[in-house]
């Protein structure tokens, strides 16, 4: 038998694919949250990608308080760097949505489209894989941490024993997770 190719679905999933087959116990609710949450998540993505050409063209937006507009004006106003991946290995790495770093002053912004509540740990995260990969002493060094979210921004300063207690733990669990590798 000679199967059907279908190459331009290589690598795709589909929503109602049998590697997701939770849906087979959706009723008619659930599937349509579950649907509009992954759409949601889908135009989040895009989102993303369009704030990330605007900070690249230096393309400003109007002066509102709408979430979008003040995130690109901000990364755009402080010389930011959108979606930089950070790194410290292959078991532990992440793309921050904007990231600065002059004059000892180290400025994470994150993007949030939807509706849930952020966590501040995401940015703390980034900002100790900021000072394992570059070398950096959280003492040394101011950080202000952002989130762009309902039209509204929380920053945060975070202490730099902080940023060092998760730089230990990735550091830790990073060595452990290698060791784990060795032994399968």
């Amino acid at each position: 038998m000679n199967f059907n190719k279908h190459s331009n679905l290589k690598g795709l999933h589909a929503f109602l694919g049998a590697s997701n087959y939770h849906w087979l116990n959706y009723d008619d609710e659930r599937l349509l949250t579950v649907w509009n949450n992954a759409q949601a998540a889908k135009r989040g993505s895009e989102l993303h990608d369009w704030a990330a050409q605007c900070i690249k063209l230096n393309r400003r937006q109007p002066r509102t308080k709408e979430t979008l507009c003040m995130y690109v004006n901000d990364a755009i106003g402080y010389k930011m760097t959108p979606e930089q991946l950070l790194y410290y290995s292959d078991n532990c790495f992440g793309t921050c949505d904007a990231i600065s770093f002059r004059k000892n002053q180290l400025r994470i912004h994150d993007l949030k489209t939807g509706v849930t509540p952020a966590h501040m740990e995401q940015l703390l995260i980034y900002s100790a894989l900021f000072c394992l990969e570059y070398g950096v002493k959280p003492s040394d060094i101011n950080v202000e941490l952002r989130i762009y979210q309902s039209d509204d921004i929380v920053g945060y300063i975070p202490e730099a024993d902080e940023i060092v207690h998760i730089m230990d733990k990735i550091v830790y669990f990073d060595k452990m997770i290698n060791e784990f590798k060795t032994k399968e």
